[in-house]
């Protein structure tokens, strides 16, 4: 009895593993201030944990919740990249690319 249960939790801890698209935590840095759906964040190294339609961005014992939309791509990007957009007068991030996964987080 004991072992059909651990075998049922490993496959269902297995399968919970591989179901989320996105990873639940990251790391990117913000090379300088800008606006996150309306939220101002200063440049610095952040922690990201990844929700349902959010992003925590985490630095220095202050986290900050921003709506995203979250989206998967074909292929994994090779490199974190965050696109600004220095169009308004102040600068914004308009979406962050996860090296080595396929996640993209776009911003309002």
């Amino acid at each position: 009895m004991l072992t059909k249960f651990v075998i049922a939790f490993s496959i269902l801890a297995l399968v919970a593993a591989f179901a989320g698209t996105a990873p639940a935590v990251a790391h990117v840095t913000l090379a300088r201030p800008a606006l996150l759906s309306g939220t101002a964040l200063p440049a610095g190294d952040y922690r990201l944990l990844i929700g349902d339609g959010k992003v925590t961005f985490s630095i220095d014992r202050k986290s900050f919740d921003i709506p995203a939309k979250i989206e998967t791509a074909t292929k994994k990007f090779e490199i974190t990249e965050v696109a600004y957009d220095d169009s308004a007068p102040k600068t914004s991030v308009k979406e962050i690319s996860l090296g080595g996964t396929k996640t993209r987080l776009i911003f309002n």
